[in-house]
């Protein structure tokens, strides 16, 4: 598009765009369907999971230690202790996805049945790769995976059925499916943007789904067992985390609506891939970098202090004055998953390279909340969140930062379907909030040569 001659259709594109704030407080909105304390406004019930941050005393937030519930089961106990010390070292994904499908932990045999459908499903129809994946591949591979759920749609003859046999087969299709498309684009967008090979290794039947996505994605097929493990904790972490987030959420909606499986999964992937959402990964790696390069001694509390102040007064990084990584809408005291991630992260990095880093990250967890009230007069309740290990963890594990929010989304695609379960069976009505208009007034209407 010629930009002078289209410069009149975007100059006063804030101008008309644009609310005045004192709209939202007159009426009471709240914006981002939060309400004044920071809480969500309450929007449904759910029996998928509980995600629990603070407690509400005559009317007050007050901080808690968090807490995360699929189904009822802590997450502590489903991943095998919060220390992950458990002898039994089994790959716990799988279960947790049958969990929040099906409402319950399998048995032995329940178990051992939905892993061979998951390796009956990860085959990709015939031509798919050569004509979905690798032809006019886009450099983010969260919209080529958004772009193939949509394309599946056409390779099945009932997609359009909302039967319970067919939700549940075109979940479990994709839960299947999804890391195999990621890897092969992953692949495919080295090839077309960097110069790389295109690597398409077979999948390798009866591997859990970290080992799945590791065998694919490395070269030489290597990987250890605690690698493989690490990526299992992470990828159940990221299965599911409530009805209100919003990836979920547009879930929620889009199935309201009554469309169909595909296009409510794809519109989540959407969401998903945002900066403000699973994309925020990638803000909390590039800061963690800024740091690394900036700050001379990681050991030096004073010295990381210091920068952490540059950050929040807005004189470094993206001068936002956000410490990503830190903070979440829910988690007041601790978040869980972080809590997790970061023993995990240790268990691997001890005596590795990665250990002055791992020191380093676990610093700024510990000032920033100082920091943020010597600066800002914050008396608000902050703890890490998962983005600022999940990113360190991967990168141990030598993968590569344009796989990170697509590995979010093969995780989180069981929770989404759980959710649209829900929605389909409870919820009956079209997701619908409304709007008020600022124009209280008619606008009189003039003949196109009176303008």
């Amino acid at each position: 598009m010629d930009q002078r001659r289209a410069f009149e259709l975007y100059d006063r594109f804030n101008e008309v765009n644009g609310i005045d704030l004192e709209s939202f407080s007159h009426l009471d909105i709240k914006r981002g369907l939060r309400n004044a304390d920071g809480t969500g406004v309450l929007a449904g019930v759910t029996n998928i999971s509980n995600v629990h941050g603070y407690l509400v005393s005559d009317g007050s937030r007050v901080p808690d230690e968090g807490s995360l519930r699929y189904r009822g089961f802590d997450i502590y106990d489903l991943l095998g202790g919060a220390d992950g010390d458990d002898d039994d070292r089994r790959f716990r994904f799988e279960e947790i996805s049958y969990l929040l499908l099906l409402g319950d932990l399998p048995t032995q045999e329940q178990l051992d049945a939905y892993r061979a459908v998951l390796d009956e499903q990860r085959e990709l129809p015939d031509g798919f790769t050569a004509s979905m994946i690798m032809r006019n591949t886009p450099p983010d591979i969260m919209n080529v995976m958004s772009r193939s759920v949509l394309l599946l749609y056409a390779y099945d003859d009932r997609a359009e059925d909302r039967s319970p046999v067919h939700e549940i087969a075109t979940a479990v299709s994709l839960i299947s499916r999804l890391p195999r498309i990621m890897v092969l684009t992953y692949y495919a967008q080295q090839a077309r943007y960097h110069n790389g090979s295109m690597i398409m290794h077979r999948f390798v039947p009866g591997q859990s789904t970290a080992e799945t996505v590791l065998s694919m994605l490395r070269p030489d097929r290597s990987f250890t067992a605690d690698e493989a493990r690490m990526l299992d904790i992470m990828m159940s972490l990221h299965a599911e985390h409530g009805g209100g987030n919003n990836s979920t959420f547009t879930t929620r909606v889009l199935t309201s609506a009554d469309t169909d499986a595909y296009s409510a999964y794809s519109a989540a992937m959407g969401s998903l891939k945002g900066r403000r959402h699973g994309g925020a990964n990638h803000q909390v790696r590039a800061m963690q970098a800024e740091i690394k390069q900036n700050v001379a001694h990681w050991d030096n509390e004073g010295e990381v202090a210091d920068y952490l102040r540059k950050i929040v007064n807005r004189d470094a990084y993206d001068r936002t004055g956000l410490v990503y990584g830190m903070g979440h809408a829910v988690y007041t005291k601790s978040d869980p998953r972080a809590v997790v991630c970061k023993r995990f992260a240790e268990q691997l990095a001890k005596g590795t390279e990665f250990e002055a880093e791992l020191e380093l990250l676990k610093s700024i967890e510990l000032l920033t909340p100082e920091v943020m009230r010597t600066e800002r007069n914050s008396k608000k309740a902050m703890c890490a969140n998962v983005d600022m290990y999940s990113g360190f963890v991967y990168s141990m594990m030598g993968i590569p930062e344009e796989l990170y929010t697509p590995l979010f989304a093969c995780a989180r695609m069981a929770g989404w379907a759980a959710h649209r379960f829900e929605e389909i069976v409870s919820g009956k009505r079209i997701i619908r909030p409304a709007y008020k208009s600022t124009y209280s007034a008619k606008r009189p209407y003039l003949p196109i040569d009176q303008r």
